[in-house]
């Protein structure tokens, strides 16, 4: 709007201006349940181990939502442990550890 980049002289993006990752399917109960969870909060079709919350179009609201879905199966965590661990590996450990 400020005039200060001229977005039609860009490329178009293509497929290689995107992270590709291999799909790497959840490992154990925990995982398992954070990629259901997040399969239905997102509506995305799968969800990796690797996957990162954010990235698949998750946001605050959606973690909150999220969180109370994984309550609901007797994992409890806080909204902020989607943040700061945002795959279903990492948060799978972090419910681990505690």
């Amino acid at each position: 709007p400020n005039g200060k980049l001229d977005r039609r002289a860009l490329p178009a993006p293509d497929a290689g201006a995107l992270a590709v990752r291999g799909y790497e399917p959840p490992q154990g109960a925990t995982e398992q349940a954070i990629a259901e969870v997040w399969q239905q909060a997102l509506g995305v079709e799968r969800v990796g181990r690797h996957d990162n919350f954010f990235a698949l179009g998750g946001h605050s609201l959606k973690a909150i939502g999220m969180v109370e879905r994984l309550r609901q199966r007797g994992l409890s965590l806080d909204a902020g442990a989607v943040f700061a661990a945002p795959t279903p590996q990492a948060l799978a450990s972090r419910l681990a550890a505690t």
